[in-house]
């Protein structure tokens, strides 16, 4: 195919480069970062989208990317698929899709899961809202780019699906930090407390996968000096999206809510910021109960 592709920062330039690998004809564009070897470059958002059978694009937030729609959405090819993987705002994903339907164009938000490492290695979950159309179109660069993509329904419930699964994951690991916290006071080894925890009914992909104690279960951004793996800034960003689709779906989310703003004393007030969002179990070692 001839793709588009507007975003080429920390995760959408390995997503490009797989497209590239797999003998696609990639265009890319970006405001600061560079185009990684073998995606040609244009000089504007609309150029990369001129003639592109799918346009990708990985952006920032909702306001950039209603912004960036509006310049190429005229630029594309009628039956061309628009395919957001940006993590927005689930009323931004649904204005841009309803633009891009009316011009003709196949639409899908398609947000990710897997971070910079599940974008180099071509790992990647999608999820993805859109017609069913749509979603066959996207789904063999899908294949390319990660490793996974289920289809949740229609546009928008991409979205969805990332801040709600994203709620979830800040509310555990906030959760399992505080027991590793808890149980150091109590005299309780992080070993003993995770062979516990890991199997018996507390275990969750915090836990088990990306542990916050250094040295305990698999290797994770704890072990290295909580260098981020996935930002709590990041971490911050998607709960808040998920506060504000809750408010306007009248959903009483109350764990969701102390998540977000715990997450955003710890990155704002704190020493959060540009560490992964695991490191919230030293700044509760560091904390006495208030």
């Amino acid at each position: 195919m001839k793709i588009g592709f507007i975003g080429l920062g920390n995760m959408g330039a390995p997503m490009a480069s797989n497209l590239v690998k797999a003998g696609h004809e990639v265009t890319g564009f970006d405001l600061a970062a560079p185009c990684p070897e073998g995606v040609a470059k244009a000089t504007s958002a609309a150029e990369a989208a001129n003639g592109a059978d799918v346009v990708i694009t990985m952006l920032p937030n909702g306001d950039i990317l209603r912004k960036v729609a509006a310049e190429i959405i005229p630029a594309m090819a009628t039956g061309a698929a628009f395919v957001d993987c940006s993590t927005v705002d689930v009323e931004s994903a649904r204005a841009v899709a309803a633009d891009a339907e009316a011009a003709g164009l196949l639409a899908v938000d398609a947000p990710v899961s897997g971070g910079v490492g599940g974008a180099a290695a071509g790992t990647l979950t999608f999820m993805a809202g859109g017609s069913d159309a749509g979603f066959a179109k996207a789904k063999p660069l899908f294949e390319i780019m990660g490793q996974k993509a289920v289809h949740c329904g229609p546009s928008g419930n991409g979205q969805a699906a990332k801040i709600c699964n994203n709620m979830i994951l800040g509310i555990t690991m906030i959760g399992t930090c505080e027991a590793f916290a808890l149980a150091d006071k109590l005299g309780l080894s992080r070993q003993a407390m995770f062979d516990v925890v890991s199997t018996s009914s507390g275990y969750s992909w915090s836990m088990n996968a990306y542990c916050p104690a250094p040295g305990v279960g698999p290797q994770s951004p704890a072990d290295n000096d909580y260098k981020p793996g996935f930002a709590a800034e990041l971490m911050l960003k998607d709960l808040r999206l998920s506060q504000m689709a809750a408010e306007a779906a009248d959903a009483d989310t109350p764990m969701g809510q102390a998540a977000a703003e715990l997450y955003a004393r710890f990155v704002e007030d704190e020493d959060g910021l540009g560490k992964d969002f695991s490191a919230m179990l030293p700044r509760f070692e560091k904390r006495g109960r208030t």
